[in-house]
């Protein structure tokens, strides 16, 4: 894919599932392997930013397989030519959540950001 391919719904939601069951999985390697080594995941329900890697490693350890989370697809909004909202079902230790993820990807479809709220 070059830098002026146009994203797709399809190419997101791809990433987006792709992003879903490794992290269901508890699988904190390749859940890594979806993002850029810069990446950042801007979370504020858990007062923190998380930076790299190193950062994002530390979220999904604490935040998905501390908590048992499992995430289930709900929509996909396209909201922007590299990026789209995702809605998202939360279930875990802590109950129930439903969420909104708006992620952004680069030209090679790797996760360079994700703004996480909560409904």
């Amino acid at each position: 894919m070059t830098a002026k391919t146009t994203m797709t719904t399809k190419t997101l939601r791809e990433t987006a599932d792709a992003l879903i069951a490794a992290t269901n999985a508890f699988d904190v390697d390749t859940t890594l392997t979806l993002f850029t080594p810069n990446a950042v995941i801007d979370d504020p329900s858990t007062g923190h930013r998380f930076d790299g890697h190193a950062g994002i490693r530390d979220y999904v350890e604490r935040y998905f397989v501390g908590y048992h989370t499992v995430t289930r697809f709900l929509s996909i909004e396209m909201t922007g030519e590299t990026r789209a909202r995702l809605r998202v079902d939360f279930t875990g230790d802590f109950g129930h959540e439903i969420g909104l993820l708006d992620i952004s990807v680069d030209a090679h479809g790797l996760i360079t950001r994700i703004d996480a709220d909560l409904e």
